[in-house]
């Protein structure tokens, strides 16, 4: 399928890379987002924090889960219909917030605390992955073009002669 438009990964070089260029499609869609703010943090070597403000939701209003490489976190909450407001300046809307994790990140937990909803990621150094390929034959030894031997003597009485 031909989207038009010239990116990254078009050379026949890169293949198997069309997941992330899904990837940054739903980064740049999602780009714009602006609630609820977030934080993210450095712990130690290989901890990361992502903080994000989450007043008025509980626990059963929230959704965590990783969709694709990508950490989602979905807020809704139900509306109060007994409630009868003389102001509302706090809404109660329902928000989606995507981090996009690179490979090696993993979600260690995540918590809810005044307001604040933490979640723990940790950087894993992947093993290696390197390993050998073995080659096939084909197992038909007749389907292989055979080297000729020729000996100096056929050489030279294949050489054209002079005058014919």
């Amino acid at each position: 399928m031909s989207t038009g438009r010239l990116t990254l990964f078009d050379s026949p070089l890169f293949l198997g890379f069309d997941e992330i260029e899904k990837t940054f499609d739903r980064m740049r869609k999602s780009g714009g987002e602006g609630y609820p703010p977030y934080n993210i943090e450095q712990i130690g070597e290989s901890g990361l924090r992502i903080t994000l403000a989450v007043a008025g939701f509980t626990m059963d209003d929230l959704d965590v889960e990783i969709e694709h490489n990508q950490l989602v976190i979905r807020g809704r909450q139900d509306e109060d219909e007994d409630k009868i407001y003389l102001h509302r300046g706090i809404a109660a809307r329902q928000f989606q917030r995507s981090f996009v994790l690179a490979d090696g990140i993993e979600v260690r937990g995540a918590s809810i605390d005044n307001g604040l909803l933490h979640i723990e990621l940790e950087r894993v150094v992947p093993e290696s992955a390197a390993r050998k390929i073995k080659i096939q034959g084909s197992g038909k030894a007749q389907d292989l073009p055979q080297a000729i031997d020729l000996e100096p003597a056929d050489l030279q009485d294949k050489k054209p002669k002079k005058g014919k």
